[in-house]
């Protein structure tokens, strides 16, 4: 029993690779043992084979065993070592998977997909960004940083991945894999009382962002308007007036009804018509084309990039770099991306 025992807590302080490697050899060596002691009984090493691995979990079906009795000493020498060998093997697999799981929800694993979305800091306006993402694309994927012990979001939400460290430092943003990163995210700290406290941890944010990948979009969110020449050395693709963008629309919604309800469908993708990029036909030559056809489709150009005046400017070229927006449906907006791809 002494020996047994012996043998087993070695086993269990073997090294993972060190103990596959080890049980692959004993049960290739029982395979090739048992039937060179038998070749009558077990007609090929699949057989054998097939023999050995129900011998060790036990299972024993009973349709092959040995005849002789130095097969059946031998098969009951390989089952007193195989049953303690495939259990620790076991043992140590579902060992692997509750640390692969405990590691992933303290946020230690790194992210290893592409065109990713990266949202720096937890709290409410994350979890409202995060729902829609998942719900405005099926494919995009959510990594979210932050200082929590643990994933903010159940673990089992295969699209959404916590990476947990200080979003200053660069091994952070390795971890989350930034550099094939669709874009980020970065919102104001909500912990951190005073404003302007609040934009300079989130400029130091983007300067680590600039400085590993300035190819990434980033969009930002800053607490004051004063603050932003402070980012005008840090490539910030683009800035969210917290504070001054929600007063606005609370007034505009004061002076025209439903302003804020119509805003809201536009940027959200749960209900109505929203917002969509169009991608340039390469038979439009100016606005106007591009207006009556994206009409034509059910789509409403309203925009290129920051422009808004199409509607004045239908006679003029698409410029080469052009950006189109329009409002449609999420149906009409897949026929619109099905068309272009036809045309490529």
């Amino acid at each position: 029993m002494h020996f047994f025992l012996k043998i087993g807590l070695s086993l269990i302080r073997m090294k993972n690779l060190s103990l596959l490697f080890a049980a692959f050899i004993f049960i290739v060596f029982c395979t090739v043992t048992i039937y060179l002691i038998e070749p009558d009984t077990f007609e090929s090493l699949l057989t054998s084979f097939y023999f050995v691995m129900t011998t060790f979990s036990t299972v024993g079906y009973g349709d092959y065993s040995p005849v002789t009795g130095a097969g059946r000493l031998f098969t009951v020498l390989m089952y007193l070592l195989g049953i303690g060998l495939l259990g620790v093997v076991i043992g140590k697999i579902v060992d692997s998977f509750s640390i692969f799981r405990k590691r992933k929800e303290e946020g230690k694993l790194a992210y290893t997909n592409e065109n990713h979305i990266i949202i720096v800091g937890w709290g409410k306006k994350t979890e409202t960004a995060v729902e829609e993402v998942l719900s405005s694309d099926s494919f995009s994927e959510v990594v979210i940083i932050d200082t929590l012990p643990t994933s903010p979001i159940d673990v089992a939400i295969n699209r959404v991945h916590y990476v947990q460290g200080d979003a200053s430092e660069e091994e952070t943003f390795t971890r989350a894999n930034i550099k094939k990163a669709k874009s980020v995210i970065i919102f104001a700290d909500d912990t951190i009382q005073v404003p302007s406290l609040r934009d300079a941890k989130t400029l130091t944010t983007a300067i680590t962002v600039e400085r590993l990948a300035s190819h990434v979009h980033t969009t930002v969110e800053i607490m004051t308007k004063k603050q932003i020449p402070n980012f005008s050395h840090v490539k910030v693709d683009e800035f969210i007036l917290s504070q001054e963008t929600t007063s606005l629309l609370a007034v505009r919604s004061a002076m025209h009804q439903n302003v804020s309800t119509i805003v809201t469908q536009l940027i959200s993708r749960s209900r109505g018509e929203d917002l969509f990029e169009a991608k340039v036909d390469p038979k439009w030559q100016t606005y106007g084309d591009a207006f009556h056809d994206l009409l034509a489709s059910g789509a409403t150009l309203i925009a290129d990039r920051q422009q808004m005046d199409i509607n004045r400017r239908l006679h003029e070229d698409i410029p080469s770099d052009a950006v189109l927006y329009v409002i449609c449906n999420e149906d009409t907006h897949r026929k619109l991306i099905t068309k272009s791809i036809n045309h490529l």
